[in-house]
Order: structure tokens, then sequence, then C-alpha cells
């Protein structure tokens, strides 16, 4: 059970004197150069490797213990109990058997060994599968009468929605012998997005650019520093030789792309789904129109975009935009910088209104070394958090630059910790999840609590401009950007469905459209931002999940609307919302919460709050002259 790698694309303002100090440099430190302090510490997982081989041998032994409960656990409410106490005790270790590896693995992904125990794990886990694939198409042979009298015995209280919820999935579930074969072709599934992995976070060829008479080695860390420079060139330079290599094995990533599309195809035809969105939408009750309704409704405001390029243009004082000039700043004079542990600080100060325990709970993580900060050489890119379920703690990855948007991502990613921490403490192991639906929710309100802050906390007109602006990009980064991934996914897969070849220049092309289109006239797409699509990591890792980054932006900027003018009634229906983890749909767990995703309100307060910004940005603008 893994809570995500969860990718921040929020703005960042850069000082340019630290930046030529911090990346004037050749190559990326070694990870003995980074002191201890900021770097997470797994021994809370295994104090060494070989506790964690002692205990894959212990669970690869135990896991045959599981398939003798086939044919057996329906016949009484008891058996029902036994078998799925043990099958979660045995799932819970298994996690953090995971957990160890893929953190492991991510600070050094050209190490053997951890390259290795991530296989190996890999393969127990489809084991784990595999073994367990009874378990749903024995269930679902009970009459209804008999699953509701089962189910609603006392002694089941705790997997009543688990098991309401797995009975839901009858028409879509197969054969025991057919899900067996299913969990097995698990490993084969997997390796599109595992190969894309490797390649672009420790393999691509990423060449080297000039910056003030140095070379500068590009990275992913420094490509997104790069597009928030003030030197344009330098900003052009960065964005051409970032996609240089993309361009070069566009191929490649193409049939990966194709690899990861076709199972996703594949397995909703087995499983009798109409297409892969409403395969991917069912499990967690949701329509398919949520999805498609977020598209369109987004696009039918897209103006509200286009305005905001006009606004970038006019005020950068520039003949063409490219889409490397969308993320610099309006306000140079404002160069705000943040060392690690002054961030820290800040965030501490921002998250105060959802009350002490919440504070308390993140600082621990601070001073307990939950998080790896600093980029080094072969460490995995971007930032996420993750979490096995089964404790000790959730952990955060990041790639520490000392810019603005650090800050933003340090917060974004507590969100992530935190909704883990307290799903993990208030349920069980079976609801210690949470559904990628409200997965960014947590995440984005941190975000615009931080926001609020330093709003409030601004000593100049020209810094709350500034901060206002940063909403504007946050907007057009994490509302307005997925959106248009998630376009781009249900297009491409629509058309494969139709059996049309996406070759790597359909993509390109297709990719590139849509950016122009989400633009307006007011941009010039440069051939290189069509190769985008090689550079998401979400749409080759993850299952339509991008548009709940769109969603979850609109849901939490209400949420913590309703925090700040709300007060404690509004924290407690939040953290109620933190702790409820997978023991109810993810629609409801946010009905709770006080935001109903069902209707398009949520995202049409986003844009109109988009718009009231660019409004008072332009007026406070003007009044300068």
């Amino acid at each position: 059970m893994i809570q995500g790698f969860k990718i921040s694309t929020l703005s960042l303002i850069i000082l340019i004197g630290i930046y030529n100090m911090v990346f004037a440099v050749d190559e990326l430190p070694t990870r003995d150069k980074i002191q201890d302090k900021y770097k997470w510490n797994l021994a809370d997982i295994y104090p060494t490797n070989s506790d964690w081989e002692k205990e894959y041998a212990a669970i690869e032994k135990q896991l045959p213990e599981l398939s003798k409960y086939s044919g057996k656990f329906t016949k009484s409410s008891k058996d029902l109990l036994e078998f799925l106490d043990k099958k979660s005790h045995l799932e819970a270790r298994l996690t953090k058997l995971y957990i160890y590896a893929a953190l492991a693995q991510d600070i050094e992904l050209d190490n053997s060994l951890y390259l290795s125990n991530y296989d190996k794990v890999q393969k127990l886990n489809s084991k784990f599968s595999a073994t367990v694939s009874f378990y749903g198409p024995e269930l679902l042979t009970l009459s209804e009468s008999k699953f509701k009298e089962m189910v609603n015995d006392p002694i089941l209280k705790s997997y009543k929605f688990e098991l309401e919820s797995t009975f839901r999935m009858k028409a879509h579930t197969l054969s025991t012998d057919e899900e067996n074969l299913m969990a097995q072709y698990s490993v084969i599934r997997s390796i599109p997005s595992d190969a894309y992995n490797i390649l672009n976070n420790a393999e691509l060829p990423f060449g080297k650019v000039e910056y003030n008479g140095k070379e500068i080695q590009v990275s992913h860390g420094r490509y997104r520093a790069g597009m928030y420079d003030l030197n344009r060139d330098y900003r052009r330079d960065v964005y051409k030789a970032t996609y240089q290599p993309y361009n070069m094995l566009k191929g490649t990533m193409a049939v990966l792309y194709n690899g990861r599309l076709n199972t996703r195809i594949i397995d909703a035809k087995i499983r009798k789904y109409d297409n892969p969105i409403q395969a991917a939408l069912y499990p967690d009750n949701i329509s398919e129109k949520v999805y498609y309704n977020m598209i369109e409704t987004v696009n039918k405001h897209i103006n509200t975009l286009h305005r905001w390029a006009e606004i970038k243009k006019k005020y950068l004082k520039l003949d063409e935009l490219h889409p490397y000039d969308t993320y610099v700043t309006l306000f140079p004079s404002v160069q705000k910088t943040y060392t690690y542990d002054e961030a820290i600080e800040i965030v501490k100060k921002a998250l105060a209104p959802l009350g002490q325990d919440y504070i308390n709970n993140m600082t621990k993580g601070f001073a307990s070394r939950w998080i790896d900060v600093y980029e080094t050489k072969n460490k995995r890119s971007g930032a996420y958090s993750n979490s096995s379920g089964s404790g000790p703690h959730p952990f955060i990855l990041l790639n520490w630059n000392n810019t603005m948007d650090d800050l933003f991502t340090l917060a974004h990613e507590i969100g992530h910790n935190m909704h883990s921490f307290y799903t993990e403490k208030n349920q069980p192991f079976h609801y210690a999840d949470y559904s990628t639906v409200v997965a960014e929710v947590a995440s984005t309100a941190n975000e615009a609590l931080l926001l609020d802050y330093l709003i409030k906390n601004a000593t100049t007109k020209e810094e709350k401009m500034s901060l206002i602006e940063k909403f504007l990009i946050q907007a057009q980064t994490t509302f307005f950007r997925q959106a248009r991934f998630a376009e781009f996914e249900m297009l491409t897969h629509q058309s494969a469905m139709k059996g049309d070849v996406l070759t790597a220049d359909k993509m390109t092309e297709l990719f590139a459209s849509l950016y122009q289109k989400y633009w307006g006239p007011s941009m010039v797409t440069d051939y290189e931002e069509g190769l985008s699509w090689a550079r998401i990591p979400h749409l080759f890792e993850y299952n339509f999940y991008v548009y709940q980054y769109a969603t979850g932006f609109a849901a939490s900027n209400a949420l913590a609307t309703q925090i700040i003018e709300e007060g404690k009634p509004a924290i407690d229906r939040y953290l109620g919302f933190l702790s409820s983890g997978s023991s109810d749909y993810p629609i409801e767990v946010l009905k709770k919460a006080g935001v109903d995703m069902n209707t398009p309100d949520p995202i049409l307060k986003t844009i109109d709050k988009m718009n009231k910004y660019m409004d008072e940005l332009e007026n406070m603008i003007q009044s300068d002259k």
C-alpha cells in the first residue's frame, strides 16, 4: 500500500546569486556529503538490510498459510474474520518490506543491491496477490442474503465497509483461476512504468548549459529552478537542453507509454468495464461524469488562463510569450529564498490554524528524520510522501534548492505526510490507505494556508503582489495544467481504443495542440513543449491520477477557506477527514469535511478566485503608474 510519489508542480522565485553559488558546479553531490539530519533514517523501518532479508524470508515462508483458507472462509463469520485478520497482518508486514526497498532505491538508483531488493519485493507482492486471489471470487459466490447475514455480524464490524465494497465489485471480478492469472501478470504489467522510472531518473543523457561563464549540468531539479530564472536566455537554454534527450529517445518513450496505455485498456476489457476511465473510477464509487465534467468545465472557462497569458506577456514586455516564460515572476525585486531550516519555522506558523495537535505531530517529523532533503547524485527527482500504512511513520522525499517552490513543496508534502499519519493512527491497516481522489486535498490545503499566511504578513505592496502572483501560478500549474494532462490521457486512451497507432510524433503533436488551446493566442508553443508527454512521470506510473490534482486543488481551497473563517468546527471536520483513510468512499469523506465534488461548484469557485486575484493584481500594478 503506497500513498504515492507525489511530485510537486508548484512555482518558485529564486535569488540569482544563491542559485549561482549552489548550482555553478559540474556534478551533483554524493550522498555521503549530506549531513545525517537532512537524510531520512531507514533504520526506523529495519535496523539493517539483513533484517529486511530475514523478514522477507519469513513472509515468503508464511504466504502459503493463507491459501489454506480457500474454499473455507465463507463457511461462517468467524472463519471469515480469522482469514481477514491473518491476511491484513501479513499484508501490513509486506508493505513495510516494500516501503524500505522503494525508499532505499530512490536515494541510490544506481545501487545494485537496492535495485535487486525492489525487484524481489515486487515479485513477492505478486506472489501475495496470487495467493489471496481466491478471496474476491469466493466471497462473491455468496448469495446476497447470505452475504448480508455474515457482514452484519458484529464480529465483522471493522471489516464491514471493506466487505461491502468488495461485494459491490461482483460484476467486475473474475473466477478464482482468472484472478490468479491476473495477479501473476502484475509483474509484467508494471514493466513499462518501472522501465520509465529508471530511464527518466537515472539514465537520461542530460547535457550541460553555460551560465555566467560556467558549465552547469542539467537535471530535473535544475530544470524546474531554471524556469524561474530571471535570465531569459538561460531559461531558454535550460528548457531546450532538458528536452534534447527526450527528443532523442521519444520512440522509446512512446513504446513505454503505449505499453502502459494498452495494459489499462486490456485490463478494463477483461474486467468488463466500458473503458479504462470507468475502470479507474468505479472502485471508488465515482461516476465518469466527475472526470468528464471537470475537463468540460475547465474548457468552458479556458479564457481565464488566456487572460493570465495576456497579463504575463504584457507585464514581462515580451514580443512573444513562450512556455519557458510562464513561471518567471513579474516582480523580480521580490527575491525570496529560504534555507530548509528557515522554511520549517515558516511552515509551523502558516499551518498553525490546523491546531496544536497537528503542529506537534508535524514537528516530530522534522526532528526525527522523516525527510530526505537535498538533491544528490542518482537520487530520484521531484518530491513525494510515501507510507506503508503499517508504520513506523510516513516519509518525505525532497530535492531542496532554497527556492520559494521548495517552501511550498515542503508544505505540500507535509499535507500528504500528516494525512497518512492521522489515517494510520486512527484506522486499522485495511483502511490505512486513502483514495487518490482525495490524495491531493491535504497537500494543496496546506499550500493555501501557507499562501494566506504569507500574504497577510507581506511587508510591502510588491511582496503582496508577488504572492498573489504565486496563487495564479499555482492555479496555472496545479489546476489548469493538470486538467490539460487529464485531457491528454483521455484523448490518447480513446484514440487507442479505436485502434489508432499512437506514434511519438502523433503524441507530440497532440500535446502541443492542447498546450496551445489552453494558453491561447498570446502563447507561442515551442516544439519542445509537445514532448512534455514524455517528461511527466504520472502519465506513465499512475492510472488516471492527474485529474485529481485539479479537483483536489478546488476542494482544498474551499476547505482552507472554511478553516480560516470557521475555526474549530472546520478544524474538527478536517482532522476527521485526515483520519478517515479508506473507511468510506472518497466523495462521502469530502462531503463530511464540507465539500461536494459531485457538483461543479468548487471548480467554478476556483476559477472565480483566479479572476478576482487577476483583477486585484492588475489594479495594484496600475496604481503604481
